[in-house]
């Protein structure tokens, strides 16, 4: 392995360590991490409450992702932990097949993404469009929301749907059952998040929230739910590790679930380190990220906790705070560790619905309303993949909103790239506003070779895939008459994928069955490589091949007349 892929997997934190590390710096990740850990301490145990766990599995995968992500991985600065990015598919995979098909689809999850770490696909998942990652991220912050208006407002409802709409139909139908005591410590919780965030932006306006909340709670003695009288006491140490049962059986059903989760956490801990780069000044490798949100996640697994992925508030927090290096995130681990061991008995008095106000919050900040809006004043085919990717994540299947966004987004970029590409011809050829066709005429300078009449001409400049050919053939079909030849020059075509040429394959084939002559002139390097390697002229004797457009012509002009 050469000395630069090594370097790709190299942690940043080894990379930080050679640099020098003395007290003072030491005491500025003290600092963050500390800072950190309060932010992540409410948010662990809402984002786990609201993913059908409990407040507990929230925590340990704080801990034990949280100190493995800033310990091995490729970001100076991120910090690991449950998103909400997961609530949703976790919820379903629980409720779908419980938590011990969890487990075994975020093991599965942790050896993908160790996979792509490895395989250095760091590079290829972020060309994420944006539509999609925007669409899935307000559809899934919309589920959010929607999950959480049970507890704010302290609705009594026997066992809620899991489906959008029902939801929504079974919040208006129970909506007399509201309780106005827990009403009241919701939005006096929803109240602080927002004043300090707004007066005081510097403080911990999540914790500020639980704390306010909780106190109320026990001095007026309010009958609302508390995670106590939910979910019991919390344990204040960590679990001791085990790998959980696999069942190679379950691997076909899981597939789908792991492969999601995989996706995420990849998508977003990328996303995170891009954001953390931008703050910084540094640049992450993108390589040892995945390898490191793959065994953060493997590890998550064997202590009973839930996927993870770097956060992208969290990690925004780290920097802000004043961040040294990798140490801060290995520290806010240790820290939301000793809080777990001195507060576990306090979190009894947290109630629901302060923790329903947080990711009520979360879910704002996550939806990114004026980015939503912004692609929706953006061209017109992007706001289609936009809406349809956000409604089927609220309304169907993340899993489907992201393969069906991913497909549409494709073939949205291949159309617009056939359109992008030059064709120069010497006829019109027929083409909507969007088409960027150049049309000349037979006696447009670029094309004026005293060619007979009979011989068709067409000049491409861009990438030639199978988007482009399809129109190439439209035009040969509109031609009248038949050709002696065409002359097809490719000298400015910098990239021929193997779908262009299979394509390209059909076109000389038309060409063969109606006896007219194919001249390929300017094919070099990758193009002409692509070309032979596939065989697609191989095998036509009606097809030459020429280093130049010049050349061509010359055999164009020796050509025998039809007859």
């Amino acid at each position: 392995m050469s000395h630069s892929i090594l370097r790709q997997f190299t942690p940043k934190l080894i990379e930080t360590l050679r640099e020098g590390y003395d007290a003072k710096k030491f005491g500025k990740d003290l600092i963050a991490g500390l800072t950190v850990a309060i932010v992540a301490l409410p948010l662990a145990m809402a984002l786990a409450i609201a993913s059908g766990a409990t407040p507990d599995k929230g925590l340990i995968t704080a801990v034990i992702a949280g100190f493995i992500i800033s310990a091995l991985g490729g970001s100076r600065y991120q910090i690991g932990g449950p998103t909400g990015a997961f609530v949703v598919v976790v919820f379903n995979v629980i409720a779908t097949h419980g938590y011990e098909g969890l487990l075994q689809a975020t093991l599965m999850a942790g050896i993908m993404l160790l996979i792509a770490g490895i395989a250095r696909f760091g590079a290829i998942i972020k060309y994420m469009p944006q539509p999609v990652v925007t669409g899935f991220t307000s559809g899934i912050a919309l589920i959010i929301f929607s999950s959480q208006i049970k507890d704010f407002f302290g609705l009594v409802i026997e066992k809620t749907p899991a489906d959008f709409i029902p939801k929504w139909l079974s919040y208006i139908e129970n909506a007399s059952t509201l309780s106005p005591a827990t009403f009241a410590i919701g939005a006096i919780s929803f109240a602080t998040i927002y004043l300090t965030r707004r007066f005081a932006p510097k403080l911990p306006a999540f914790l500020f929230a639980v704390v306010i909340g909780s106190i109320a709670a026990v001095l007026f003695h309010l009958p609302i739910n508390t995670i106590g009288s939910q979910f019991g006491d919390l344990p204040n140490m960590l679990p001791a590790p085990s790998l959980p049962h696999f069942d190679i059986g379950r691997v076909k059903e899981l597939f789908p679930s792991a492969f999601t989760i995989a996706f995420l956490a990849g998508i977003e801990s990328l996303l995170s380190a891009v954001v953390a780069d931008g703050l910084s000044g540094s640049r992450h490798r993108s390589n040892c990220e995945l390898v490191a949100q793959g065994l953060a996640n493997i590890a998550s697994v064997m202590f009973g906790g839930l996927p993870a992925t770097g956060a992208i508030a969290r990690t925004a927090t780290n920097i802000r705070s004043g961040a040294y290096s990798p140490v801060a995130g290995m520290l806010h681990a240790v820290f939301l560790l000793a809080f777990m061991f001195f507060l576990a008995p306090l979190a009894r008095y947290v109630p629901l619905a302060s923790l329903a106000a947080v990711l009520i919050m979360v879910a704002w900040n996550m939806s990114e309303v004026e980015h939503f809006t912004q692609l929706l004043r953006g061209p017109r085919g992007d706001r289609a993949v936009l809406l349809l990717t956000f409604g089927l994540t609220a309304l169907v299947d993340l899993t489907v909103a992201i393969e069906v966004g991913m497909v549409t987004a494709a073939l949205l970029f291949m159309y617009r790239m056939s359109n992008v590409v030059e064709i120069q011809s010497d006829r019109r050829m027929g083409a909507d506003d969007a088409t960027h066709f150049s049309r000349r005429s037979r006696d447009s300078e670029d094309i004026r070779h005293d060619l007979p009449k009979d011989i068709e001409v067409f000049r491409f400049r861009g990438p030639f895939f199978f988007g482009v050919v399809s129109r190439l053939v439209d035009t040969i079909e509109e031609v009248e008459g038949r050709p002696r030849a065409y002359i097809l020059d490719m000298t400015d075509v910098p990239m021929i994928d193997s779908s262009g040429a299979a394509a390209l394959g059909s076109v000389i084939e038309h060409c063969r069955k109606r006896n007219i002559e194919m001249l390929i002139a300017g094919l070099k390097g990758h193009p002409h490589d692509t070309v032979q390697q596939m065989g697609v002229t191989k095998g036509h004797g009606h097809v030459k091949l020429y280093g130049s457009f010049a050349e061509a012509v010359k055999a164009a002009k020796l050509l025998k007349p039809a007859k």
